[in-house]
């Protein structure tokens, strides 16, 4: 029995990977990904400036980092940032970007449930959207734990995607319609997107926090992998303001509705 569950677990693993290798073609073209303003951008950079002060002299990994978007903030306020993540389209982009802005920084091929990097290593560990793709998240917590240094900090940067407000569910379902009414349901339901869409679908509902990733759930099991001081965040209202401006008015108020908070955490 437990063959078969590493077996699972292993092949879904690979499926995430697969996953985010093919998204990273459109990943910095989308809002709520990439950043497209100098507002949104000084937004996010109070949010890492609140919780984890300036980085100057100090060290961050930056795990499942994609195309950099959160590598390039903490860049911008001071820290020598290492990104790592385990997709290689990711890591061909995040590699461009940082060289197209001069930038230092440091970029590893690793798995962030497994980072091989050396005990006590970084005075930060950050990471987005990452936690409700976790396979075994309480694995994940210790081994982030592992790298810090003494008094070093975690901050999470997620959401649940799972369970969703009545104000959600209503403006989702409106947007869906207005879609249909613009004539954009024409396009093959089982083109490229509609796969991608049944993807991530397969995945959310074999991961750990399947049932969504509450931040009082997480922030439980970073208790349990050694974490203290956890600070749960749901302060998040400029940053999606910010953001609103690329998004049509029915998915903006979507987006506000949603479950997104950040986590930070002290070893």
């Amino acid at each position: 029995m437990q063959t078969l569950n590493l077996r699972s677990n292993h092949d879904l693993r690979d499926e995430i990977k697969a996953y985010w290798s093919i998204r990273a073609e459109t990943f910095d073209s989308q809002p709520g990904h990439e950043i497209f303003s100098e507002e949104e951008r000084a937004a996010w950079h109070a949010l890492l400036q609140r919780h984890l002060g300036d980085g100057t002299g100090q060290t961050a990994l930056d795990l499942a980092c994609g195309t950099a978007v959160v590598s390039h903030l903490l860049d911008d306020i001071g820290y020598r940032v290492t990104g790592m993540d385990w997709a290689e389209p990711m890591l061909e982009r995040a590699r461009a970007k940082a060289k197209t802005r001069g930038r230092p920084i440091r970029f590893l091929m690793g798995d962030a449930e497994n980072t091989m990097e050396p005990d006590g290593a970084y005075d930060v560990v950050i990471n987005r959207h990452l936690v409700w793709t976790l396979v075994d998240p309480l694995a994940a917590f210790k081994e982030w734990h592992r790298v810090l240094k003494p008094g070093g900090k975690l901050l999470v940067i997620d959401g649940d995607f799972v369970n969703t407000t009545l104000v959600a569910k209503i403006t989702g379902r409106l947007a869906a319609l207005m879609a249909r009414l613009r004539g954009r349901n024409a396009r093959p339901q089982n083109g490229p997107g509609a796969v991608l869409a049944e993807t991530h679908r397969s995945i959310l509902s074999r991961v750990y926090f399947s049932e969504g990733a509450r931040a009082e759930a997480v922030a439980d099991l970073l208790k349990a992998g050694g974490f203290s001081s956890v600070i749960i965040d749901t302060d998040m209202g400029a940053i999606h303001r910010t953001q609103r401006k690329n998004f049509d008015f029915l998915k903006g108020l979507e987006r506000a509705a949603q479950h997104r908070y950040a986590i930070c955490a002290s070893k």
